[in-house]
């Protein structure tokens, strides 16, 4: 798989390489594992919002629980740089059978760690801690894998070789739709929420036996080995990396310039594609679910497709591209979603549009981590507060400074009880009355309370959940192969995985949580996409102006 010319200078007990099908298939397959552990999280968070933050109301205990999903993705970074230390110091294969390890054990965790209900505080912060060693472990194993591989590739096939890399997140995350569809068919609803969720988290515990064995039997990367037996290696890769401006620049260009709107593609194609299905357009969890592995299956060959083609025509164009047709496309394919998923929903946006009226200096912002809001202070509260657990789209207009919050679906006017002069039963029986008829009259004006599958416009929905995830597979296909290309074999891993993890962990992990507060805080159901669409667009002109080409490079 790689010529002896390539390899000029390896000793010649190192020039015999391991089967490529084994190099690739081992350090996916761990891959796949640990992606489908860090994922099972985001698929189940409403049930984990249930068990964990049962303190707080539906909507803060959801974006709270996506808080907590997000917490995993802050602290990548930091393992990229702990981990990737170790792995330019001691090497890559004992990194990475590390980092599977702690994740393993961090998953099955989860599934034994009891709810709010008997560890009180002790359990979303018990959780927490879960989600941080989840974080850690995978900021040291991508890197790890994604440069083995690359480190076995013949040149002109590297973005082919690490495209199968790019596939894990993907298959992780196909892995765990399975699984979780097989709990909700297989056991009864009630049971599935009250403890069924929890298996899903409990048989990693197999699918790390499994995957330590196989990994177990992998030697270490030959580029690796050789720079070891010449005692070329860094002696402090951390300050070669991020000390020197040679290498800084590039770990800057890197992250603004590719990674983080690949990163912000990425959660948008997949995790805030199916909360959007769920949460917005209320489409059953496990049609959602069945819907976004349709799409899943359909669209993965292509970060293979799409990695082969990095090897032919560069990494740089296929990435841009895939930027520039996110930026301009978000809006109009999410407003398609709707009309396809939940047409009633749509139609009824369009024929009775919901606004409301009300000075923005009176309102909280409506999101309360701590569980101690009510939201029931002010009326403006009130009539916001209910329109967002309907999931009810609402444009505001602006009101004189005191103003009493008026609710207007279509034609009709319904004016939010003062509470500010309510106490006690007045309060409750002056909000009920207010809640009973903007619900009835939503219901007459055609909000659905939940979609119809009946209506629902099922290819079209896999169509335009198809193309998100072609976007996907266009900026992470190649991504590896140039992330590997960009930096010298000493420091690989380390400069590779820091600016890797900061934009998937931050910019892409965050994207869910700031996208549905965005929502929240104005109503608009599509306010949340102009996160990704601003990312995007500035990574394509940052691309554009600095990021070189790689993909002609010789790694070795």
């Amino acid at each position: 798989m790689i010529t002896d010319k390539e390899y000029e200078g390896i000793p010649k007990h190192h020039k015999a390489l391991q089967d490529e099908k084994l190099v690739i298939g081992a350090s996916s397959l761990g891959t796949v594992f640990e992606w489908y552990d860090f994922y099972l999280y985001g698929l189940l968070a409403s049930q984990i919002s249930k068990h964990f933050f049962s303190n707080v109301d539906e909507t803060t205990g959801f974006i709270f629980a996506l808080a907590a999903f997000a917490a995993g993705f802050a602290v990548r970074p930091f393992g990229a740089i702990v981990f990737g230390r170790i792995g330019d110091l001691v090497g890559r294969k004992n990194t990475f059978l590390v980092t599977m390890g702690l994740m393993g054990l961090s998953t099955f965790g989860v599934g034994v760690l009891p709810g709010f209900d008997v560890l009180n505080i002790g359990a979303p912060i018990l959780l927490l801690v879960m989600r941080l060693i989840q974080g850690l472990a995978l900021g040291g194993e991508y890197g790890g894998a994604a440069t083995y591989v690359a480190e076995h590739a013949p040149n002109d096939k590297r973005g082919l070789y690490t495209s199968w890399i790019q596939t894990t997140a993907t298959f992780g995350l196909f892995a765990a739709l399975l699984v979780v569809m097989a709990c909700k068919v297989g056991m009864p609803k009630e049971t599935f929420e009250n403890w069924g969720w929890r298996v899903p988290f409990l048989v990693s515990i197999f699918l790390l036996a499994v995957s330590m064995i196989i990994r177990m039997k992998l030697s270490e990367s030959p580029v690796y080995q050789k720079m070891k037996d010449e005692g070329t290696r860094s002696k402090a890769p951390l300050t070669e990396a991020f000390g020197k401006w040679g290498n800084l620049k590039y770990v800057l260009i890197c992250l603004f310039g590719a990674v983080a709107g690949q990163a912000v593609v990425w959660y948008s194609g997949q995790f805030y594609a199916l909360f959007f299905l769920e949460k917005t357009l209320k489409i059953d969890s496990l049609e959602a679910n069945i819907l976004i592995a349709v799409a899943l299956a359909l669209g993965t060959p292509f970060f293979v497709i799409f990695g082969w083609l990095s090897d032919k025509i560069g990494r740089k164009p296929i990435i841009m591209v895939g930027l520039l047709l996110a930026t301009v496309t978000y809006f109009p394919v999410f407003k398609a979603l709707t009309a396809a998923g939940n047409p009633a929903y749509a139609k009824a946006v369009s024929s009775a549009p919901v606004t409301v009226v009300v000075n923005k200096a009176d309102c909280s912002i409506q999101f309360d981590p701590v569980g101690k809001q009510k939201f029931d202070s002010k009326s403006c509260d009130v009539a916001k507060n209910f329109l967002a657990k309907q999931a009810v789209s609402y444009h505001q207009q602006e009101a004189a400074p005191g103003t009493t919050a008026v609710v207007k679906i279509g034609d009709k006017t319904f004016e939010a009880p003062k509470v500010e002069t309510l106490t006690g039963d007045a309060k409750k029986d002056a909000i009920k009355k207010f809640q009973d008829a903007v619900k009835a009259d939503l219901k007459t004006a055609g909000y659905p309370e939940k979609a119809d599958p009946k209506t629902m416009n099922k290819p079209m929905v896999v169509a335009i959940l198809f193309y998100l995830v072609l976007l996907v597979t266009m900026v992470y296909g190649p991504i590896a192969a140039m992330l590997v290309e960009l930096f010298p074999t000493n420091i690989r891993y380390t400069s590779m995985s820091l600016p890797y993890h900061i934009g998937n962990g931050w910019f892409g992990g965050f994207l869910p949580t700031i996208s549905f507060a965005m929502v929240a805080a104005k109503g608009d159901i599509y306010h949340g996409l102009w996160y990704p669409v601003i990312i995007a667009a500035a990574t394509f002109v940052i691309g554009m102006l600095f990021l070189p080409e790689t993909y002609k490079r010789n790694i070795d």
